[in-house]
């Protein structure tokens, strides 16, 4: 199948969204029973965390860490929200910064101002999307940030996103206040973060069981395998480790002079797909073919050019001294390993 189509089904029982680009898997969300990134919780203050900075928080589904804390006394309440998922072990991830999203719209409660996406460059619809933030908004002192969905949305539709985003917030804060620790917000499940996320025009596909007739789950299982084919018989492998992940690429059997600046090219511009399939972040180390020094900015390059693309915070950390090159991703998903068992 050609062009973008997003796919709505189930996996294991679990609600799951998968998005393909000519027919190839490109990104893929499946529910879990973890907390989800964006519920807002109202959490209560518990302890503070010494030479840290942060504070531990007391949630309905378990503690939660915070950091950087001022003037944060334990029994406090506060609203905050899940940032991503928790590494085993550990409290849940959170901030006091929250962010009302949805396919058109992000209401900022701390952070006033109108603002629309930079990615929109028409003067005139910036000026036509500014009235609508301006009529829905008002004088209150919430921020607003107007997606770049917007550029192919309806008038009526991206106000009726704004009042939704807006009353959803007021609502929220009206409840900031309280003894107990509570869940205000459950956060958007796969379904919905296709609609909201997923923006360019793409065919939907929401018949039961279409994740098999579109050939999903079989690239699922594929991704079960840490070796990921590359042009030309060249390889590379995405192994993740307790500490880091590990990505090793191999040239195969071509031993040309230019075989390892290829096969590193060809594997940066796939890797941020592979990450995102396979729900993996944290700190990754790339061990690359055998290329000369003067190579490594086109290489960078490249790199940054895919992660760019992503919408996984990725840092680029750069060379090791032993010419490895080092990558910090945001945990924002769960590994699919933990999620098809």
């Amino acid at each position: 199948m050609t062009g973008r189509t997003i796919a709505l089904d189930h996996i294991n029982g679990a609600a799951a969204a998968a998005l393909t680009v000519d027919g190839r898997l490109d990104d893929l969300l499946i529910d879990s029973d973890q907390p989800r990134p964006g519920a807002i919780y109202r959490a209560i203050a518990d302890r503070p965390v010494k030479g840290q900075g942060g504070m531990f928080l007391r949630t309905p589904d378990g503690s939660a860490f915070l950091r950087q804390v001022k003037g944060l006394a334990p029994g406090q309440p506060l609203l905050v929200q899940v940032t991503g998922y928790a590494e085993p072990g550990k409290a849940l991830p959170v901030t006091v910064k929250l962010l009302f999203k949805s396919r058109y719209a992000i209401v900022t409660p701390d952070a006033p101002g109108l603002n629309v996406s930079r990615a929109i460059k028409d003067d005139d619809l910036r000026d036509m999307l500014l009235q609508i933030a301006h009529a829905e908004m008002g004088e209150g002192d919430m921020g607003l940030i107007l997606r770049s969905a917007c550029a192919e949305g309806d008038a009526d539709e991206i106000a009726a996103d704004i009042r939704t985003m807006q009353d959803l917030a007021r609502a929220v804060l009206d409840d900031a206040v309280g003894r107990e620790p509570e869940k205000l917000t459950e956060g958007d499940g796969p379904h919905a973060l296709a609609w909201r996320d997923w923006a360019e025009p793409s065919q939907v596909i929401t018949d039961p069981g279409c994740f098999a007739t579109l050939g999903v789950l079989d690239q699922i299982d594929g991704l079960s395998n840490a070796q990921v084919p590359l042009p030309g018989g060249a390889s590379y492998y995405v192994e993740p480790t307790r500490a880091l992940v590990a990505v090793d690429v191999n040239t195969g059997g071509d031993a040309s002079p230019a075989a390892g600046l290829k096969a590193n090219l060809a594997m940066a511009r796939d890797l941020p797909r592979q990450l995102r399939l396979r729900g993996l972040g944290g700190q990754i180390t790339l061990d690359l073919a055998p290329m000369p020094k003067k190579d490594r900015r086109t290489f960078e390059t490249t790199l940054r050019a895919a992660f760019r693309k992503d919408a996984t915070e990725t840092a680029l950390a750069g060379w090791t001294p032993l010419g490895h090159f080092e990558l910090q991703r945001k945990r924002d998903r769960l590994p699919l390993t933990d999620m098809l068992k």
